[in-house]
């Protein structure tokens, strides 16, 4: 087990939803860890490139090693520099459960929501209309899922806040402001709004106020997430 947590760097923008995830975990188990803005196409970024071809992100430097993948670094970060909270149940079941949730998030919310973020910047004449109206699909049979399920449930997996919910809030943030769901699926919103007062998550939406209104939808994301004139 590693304890060096002054070695550990994420590579990262404050806008990326994916990013967040990360962010989430590191400050729900207040993890030290150093972060480098990757600003542009990070693909563009030769350093950035160099460490990992596929240049997503984020990504994970500790030391000589290089963990990509979001629920990967989550893992990764659990296993070599433990911190306050633990994200991911050491019973197995409860683990699978916790992981089953989380790559749900990322499947089935957060890539179709990116699906519509994609095709708001397309060029007119290149825009995805079937993509989207797949996407539209998706999260329509997604939010009714998680209505079920979240009507007598606090978190996403189990009694407690894990992986599952740190990959709940990126995308329940984004998602509304193209596909909205709070209207129409209140157990869900209400599910937002418990990951909202967790001091992980408005430290990570304060942080990315001066960037969210370069997001394509900023114009649909509520005022109180926008940084306002009086701050």
């Amino acid at each position: 087990m590693q304890t060096d947590q002054s070695a550990l760097t994420l590579y990262m923008h404050p806008l990326a939803s994916y990013c967040w995830k990360v962010l989430l975990a590191l400050y729900e188990a207040e993890t030290p860890c150093q972060t480098v803005q990757i600003d542009g196409v990070p693909k563009d970024d030769t350093t950035y490139a160099e460490l990992w071809p596929i240049a997503k992100m984020p990504l994970l430097q500790s030391g000589s090693i290089i963990v990509p993948e979001t629920t990967i670094i989550i893992d990764y970060l659990q296993t070599h520099y433990p911190g306050s909270a633990k994200l991911i149940p050491e019973d197995a079941d409860a683990a699978r459960e916790v992981r089953l949730w989380d790559r749900f998030f990322d499947l089935y919310i957060h890539a179709p929501m990116q699906k519509f973020v994609s095709d708001r910047m397309r060029p007119e004449g290149a825009k995805d209309t079937v993509g989207v109206e797949e996407a539209s699909a998706t999260l329509d049979t997604a939010y009714a899922m998680l209505e079920r399920r979240m009507v007598k449930r606090t978190w996403a997996a189990g009694n407690d806040f894990t992986m599952a919910d740190c990959a709940a809030m990126p995308p329940l943030f984004y998602v509304d402001a193209v596909h909205p769901y709070r209207t129409d699926y209140p157990a869900l919103a209400a599910y937002f709004e418990r990951l909202m007062l967790r001091p992980s998550a408005q430290r990570v939406v304060s942080e990315a106020k001066p960037w969210l209104h370069y997001f394509p939808f900023a114009d649909a994301l509520e005022p109180r997430f926008l940084t306002t004139q009086s701050e």
